[in-house]
């Protein structure tokens, strides 16, 4: 009777899933980093995120024959990108614009945004009901749920809409914690 291959069939596939895994992980950070202008931390994560993916990939195609190999890879990969976006929706890295088209009674959520210090442009426009205003700020994503409490708040039937955005130049923004390691340089500054 043959011993059961711990192993192959256990420790070598849970080695594969946690090393693909972080290697997962660290490339959807990356491409997180690179798409918000994270310029140098991103280098960094991909020599790691590589140098995983090299050492777990040679010992699955030298058991290239084996199903719990294969699936541990294929596990590991899935649950690399939903824990990277996790971390990243925690981190919630970078700038974005709040648009909100209102009707004229948006005093009250004006005055409240400016005295949360978050700088708010407002524009006099028209809607298919008519006269509306368009308020823009622009806060760091840790900031936009508060912005979505005080338009539910103080105009609960307003319109808005978030989008990211890459770079500004000037402007009156909620303060940064420069003692932050993810307040990298480039955030609020012009290209």
């Amino acid at each position: 009777m043959h011993d059961f291959d711990y192993f192959n069939w256990i420790a070598l596939p849970l080695i594969i899933f946690c090393s693909r895994l972080v290697d997962v992980t660290l490339g959807t950070l990356r491409h997180v980093f690179v798409s918000r202008g994270f310029k140098n931390i991103a280098p960094l994560l991909g020599f790691f995120e590589v140098l995983i993916w090299i050492m777990v990939a040679k010992e699955v195609m030298m058991a290239a024959n084996s199903w719990p190999h294969y699936l541990a890879w294929a596990g590991g990969f899935a649950t690399g990108n939903y824990i990277g976006l996790r971390i990243e929706e925690r981190l919630a890295l970078g700038l974005q614009i709040v648009q909100i088209i209102t009707d004229s009674q948006s005093d009250a959520l004006i005055q409240h945004l400016r005295a949360a210090n978050h700088g708010a442009t407002v524009t006099d426009a028209q809607g298919a009901s008519g006269a509306v205003k368009v308020i823009f700020t622009i806060v760091q994503r840790k900031h936009v749920k508060q912005i979505v409490q005080l338009v539910e708040r103080y105009n609960p039937n307003a319109f808005y809409t978030i989008e990211d955005i890459r770079n500004t130049k000037n402007g009156i923004f909620t303060e940064r914690n420069p003692k932050s390691m993810f307040s990298l340089r480039n955030v609020g500054k012009s290209k």
